[in-house]
């Protein structure tokens, strides 16, 4: 039987060619047709979920040759297909009327039509070559959707950059492509999987550049600066690429982490540029301004984070958080145009305390004692739980120590310091819930973290520390906030470090004013 999420790619491109004969302003009932493939799509996505209860995973081949072409429905294709389809109907919705009025409000239905139909492809796919035929066609698409608006030079500029970054990734997942042919004789996923405990050098190398791929495609540190440019777009555009297509790289190691989980050095490199990058993007996002702005550098920091977990090899973690981030994202970039308004009418609350050394002390060892307990609260329920899992909580917990921190200060009063400790507690009793939640809906799709070796408890103990200090030094900053060091280091990092400027020299000076 065909699964039935594979007809909404098919759906959505049909009306979007259709858009292409009524590209200008006002075209009909396009716009409210296309909200209505989008609610379809959606239908069939939680048909095909059904589908996966009922009869489990299976993948669909399509012509001759050993997993050239093929496509899968199973628990990890299925909730992305659901998740793309609601996010996409969401994002069609409001350009309905976002939009209204626009030169070219026909062509862009279209355009985002097509998008969202070659993500679907991307999640349903069963074999390396559609893979990243989906990544290449996105990028395409994609490209017309960010030059939208093609007077504005910053706008030239962003897709320039896009265009060269996502281009490089997938040339590195083409060439992974070939050399996992050549190494296996197919390029199905699952076949893959299973022929990955003994990788030959040429599958290493391949695996290799999947890491690279994938780094690419979530605008990893050090070329991140395309994701941060890309405002000029149309809102509805920002809202699907940071909710759902930044994601495809996480996607890729997730449905190749049989392969990739295989090479020890891939996911050492994954821990260490995941982790960087979530600590970078964490820092440069607390120093901007503006909305938008704000909410890419956090999906650089996300993007880094959820590397970080695949490198840890909790890979239903990490597909929960493409969940979590999507969602949360999309309302965030959606709903972006009244925060000035919102910040505005709240009612400001007075001083608030500054924690002292002494105070963060307390706060940083109160959370880490309610955490370990209720990690062994829930391995008397649910059994032990990975090394690389206890860590990962750990890290999490140290944001929650922040706001311990201000209820612990000396002049923070009794209901805060009761408050904040609560939520420490919830915080834990939220990880180790969701953790039971993404084991039992993806666990038997995807491979068990390996058990640590030196390298491996080498990365654990250097994550902690690392994301533990800088929580620290975030929890400390009203002390040193003043200090003129941290001025200057606060106008540096709201710069990003002049990386993205080095990045527009080295690829040739893009100016703002150069046509593409």
């Amino acid at each position: 039987m065909t699964p039935l999420p594979l007809f909404a790619p098919i759906l959505l491109l049909a009306l979007a060619a259709f858009a292409a004969t009524r590209p200008n302003r006002r075209p009909g009932r396009l716009p409210l047709a296309a909200e209505g493939a989008a609610l379809a799509s959606l239908g069939l996505a939680l048909a095909g979920a059904v589908q996966v209860m009922v009869r489990g995973g299976t993948t669909w081949p399509m012509g001759p040759g050993a997993g050239l072409l093929a496509f899968r429905l199973d628990a990890v294709s299925a909730a992305m297909t659901l998740l793309v389809s609601f996010v996409g109907w969401i994002v069609l919705r409001y350009a309905r009327t976002y939009m209204d009025g626009e030169a070219r409000e026909g062509a862009f239905h279209g355009l985002l039509l097509a998008t969202l139909a070659m993500v679907l492809v991307l999640v349903q796919a069963g074999s390396l070559v559609v893979l990243a035929s989906g990544f290449v066609s996105i990028g395409l698409v994609l490209r017309q959707l960010l030059l939208f608006y093609p007077e504005r030079p910053e706008a030239r500029r962003a897709a320039a950059k896009f265009t060269l970054v996502w281009g490089a990734g997938d040339v590195a997942l083409i060439l992974a492509t070939g050399l996992l042919w050549a190494a296996f004789g197919t390029t199905d996923l699952m076949a893959l999987a299973a022929a990955s405990a003994h990788l030959p050098l040429i599958a290493q190398i391949a695996v290799a550049l999947v890491v690279l791929a994938a780094a690419l495609k979530t605008a990893t540190f050090p070329l991140h600066g395309w994701l941060t440019e890309v405002m000029e777009a149309p809102t509805p555009v920002s809202a699907l690429l940071h909710a759902g297509i930044i994601n495809g790289g996480g996607f890729l190691l997730i449905r190749m982490a049989g392969v990739v989980q295989a090479s020890p050095g891939a996911m050492a490199a994954l821990v260490m540029l995941g982790g960087f990058t979530a600590l970078f993007g964490a820092a440069v996002m607390l120093t901007q301004s503006a909305v938008k702005t704000a909410l890419a550098w956090s999906t650089v920091a996300q993007m880094g984070f959820m590397l970080l977990q695949c490198g840890l090899g909790l890979w239903p973690l990490a597909l929960l958080h493409i969940v979590a981030h999507s969602l949360y994202k999309a309302h965030a970039f959606l709903s972006s145009g009244m925060a000035v308004r919102a910040v505005a009418s709240i009612r400001r609350p007075g001083p608030v305390a500054a924690p002292g050394l002494g105070a963060v002390a307390r706060a940083f060892a109160l959370a880490l004692v309610l955490y370990a307990g209720v990690a062994v609260a829930f391995e008397a329920i649910a059994g032990p739980k990975s090394a690389q899992a206890v860590a990962l909580g750990a890290i999490l917990i140290f944001g929650v120590a922040y706001l311990v921190a201000q209820g612990l200060a000396d002049a923070a009063p009794r209901a805060l310091t009761r408050r904040t400790a609560l939520a420490s507690l919830a915080a834990a009793l939220a990880y180790f819930s969701f953790q039971l939640l993404a084991g039992a809906l993806w666990s038997a799709a995807l491979p068990a973290p390996p058990a640590p070796d030196t390298l491996e408890w080498g990365l654990i103990v250097l994550a902690i520390l690392s994301f533990g200090l800088v929580a620290v030094a975030q929890a400390l900053f009203p002390l040193w906030a003043h200090h003129p060091a941290s001025a200057g280091l606060r106008v540096h990092l709201a710069n990003g470090l002049y990386l993205n400027a080095l990045l527009d020299r080295l690829i040739g000076g893009f100016r703002a004013s150069d046509p593409l």
